[in-house]
């Protein structure tokens, strides 16, 4: 078999592709290799966006993300009610400093609201600190679906299966 015919061969793929081989030059920052969906860098908090164009966030600031951080560089105030100073399940702040965050991805596989997730936005070089607010983190579920989507499809499934299972509906195959 010739190369011609050969659906396969090296003149048929990208270099960012798994079957390209031999050294090659980037030229970066104008040409960019595709980071790969299980690729983490700074976590980032998922919201879901109201009818009314509002961001409601999925966490609930129970504060397991900030416990088990290996670095410790995550920051949650929670919110109080004012009449009676019991606590909101909506965090008044949340802070990630990304100078100490190891991008582990411990917060995001322990966070049972799935609502920190691990983000594919690594050019964040700056002369200052980055300390990043609550506003800063805040990115909407089709942002995760767009860069994860194997993932948010799992998940999704899982979800619906599991409120499925709670509602007491079986699913016949």
């Amino acid at each position: 078999m010739d190369r011609q015919t050969l659906p396969h061969s090296r003149r048929h793929c990208h270099r960012s592709s798994k079957d390209a081989r031999g050294i090659f030059t980037v030229q970066y920052p104008e040409e960019k290799i595709p980071v790969p969906e299980e690729f983490r860098f700074i976590p980032f908090l998922v919201y879901n966006e109201g009818p009314n164009g509002e961001k409601n966030l999925l966490c609930t600031s129970c504060g397991i993300c900030a416990k088990i951080c290996p670095p410790q560089c995550i920051w949650i105030i929670r919110s109080t009610d004012p009449s009676n100073g019991r606590p909101i399940p909506d965090p008044a702040e949340f802070y990630i400093d990304a100078d100490i965050c190891m991008n582990c991805g411990f917060c995001a596989e322990y966070c049972p609201f799935d609502a920190i997730k691990m983000d594919h936005d690594y050019e964040l070089a700056s002369f200052e600190r980055d300390i990043y607010d609550k506003t800063r983190l805040a990115k909407p579920t089709e942002y995760y679906q767009s860069i994860r989507p194997d993932n948010a499809r799992r998940e999704d499934a899982a979800r619906a299966a599991k409120q499925a299972a709670r509602l007491g509906v079986v699913k016949l195959e």
